[in-house]
């Protein structure tokens, strides 16, 4: 039985009554996610930001196209899917070249805790937008908690005085957020389009527009590139971007997008990791800090009221 919502609710908030095959799949997508911002990174250093999100869905693209060829799922879109995916794929494009243009002028580890906030904005957007999936005391705990970790994270030290993020760090957290949007305004789409046609179109409505930016305003920087640069983009494009983005899409359209993306609580720890390990970034206490509190927070969203 399905509710007013188009999913199901039995559900309900909690993870005991998701199938421990969802649970296994969600957990192993929002790790590997947490290695998307040092993939970016590395794609960076040669592939300004519309060019980096160019190459990137070229294998994201190809990835699910050939998934769907092998399982003989449709690819063209119906007439009535043409709108929307048109315009989640806007949403995409410039939720997709914010997050290149904060993670260029940020730290790794920065940019893996706060683009790891979006399923805070998902359930924030959740509560306006989908029937049902209200927020409740545990969660909106869950919210100050996760927030406070943000804040933590932002606290930086120049010279003797403290700054409260810079421009990167802002555009990343706004990334995070249109994310988030996108999110739950996906789930919303998906009562009436195909979430794999989703996926792989979204991806191309946004290489026009990437295209035009780069060719227009950026340059790549042909000296610096390296096995590492091309990876990178490969890992964001395959993993990420491919199947991340299938298995995700496909996932809140079963269940409850706030329960789903509560997963996410893993990428950040995973990404700062990622990022001490790859890049040789410093991992301070206030990095512990914030992504412990970023991470607990998302658990208490998740987690039965």
């Amino acid at each position: 039985m399905v509710g007013s919502n188009g999913l199901h609710p039995s559900f309900g908030f909690h993870l005991l009554s998701v199938p421990l095959q969802a649970i296994l799949v969600s957990v192993l997508i929002h790790t590997l996610w947490g290695g998307n911002p040092i993939g970016g990174k590395f794609g960076l250093e040669v592939f300004p930001p519309a060019w980096s999100a160019l190459i990137r869905f070229l294998f994201g693209i190809a990835t699910i196209m050939l998934w769907c060829l092998y399982r003989k799922h449709r690819l063209w879109p119906q007439a009535h899917e043409w709108g929307p995916i048109f315009k989640i794929g806007v949403l995409f494009t410039l939720q997709i070249f914010l997050m290149n243009t904060g993670f260029n002028h940020t730290s790794g580890i920065n940019a893996s805790i706060l683009i790891s906030t979006n399923p805070l904005f998902a359930a924030l957007f959740a509560h306006l937008m989908i029937e049902g999936d209200r927020l409740t005391p545990m969660r909106g705990l869950g919210l100050l908690i996760a927030f406070s970790g943000v804040c933590l994270t932002l606290i930086q030290a120049v010279g003797d005085n403290l700054s409260f993020g810079n421009l990167g760090d802002w555009i990343c957290l706004t990334s995070a957020c249109l994310l988030g949007f996108r999110l739950i305004a996906s789930a919303n789409v998906m009562r009436q389009v195909d979430p794999f046609r989703l996926a792989i179109w979204q991806m191309v409505v946004s290489l026009p527009f990437y295209l035009l930016i780069g060719l227009s305003t950026e340059t790549i920087n042909w000296p610096a590139l390296s096995i590492a640069a091309v990876l990178g983009l490969a890992y964001q494009g395959v993993i990420v971007a491919g199947l991340g983005f299938m298995v995700s899409l496909w996932l809140i359209s079963k269940y409850r997008p706030s329960v789903m993306t509560g997963f996410n609580f893993l990428a950040p720890v995973s990404g700062v990791l990622l990022a001490a390990l790859l890049l040789g970034e410093t991992i301070t206490l206030m990095a512990v800090t914030g992504t412990a509190l970023v991470a607990a927070g998302m658990v208490l969203i998740a987690l039965r009221s």
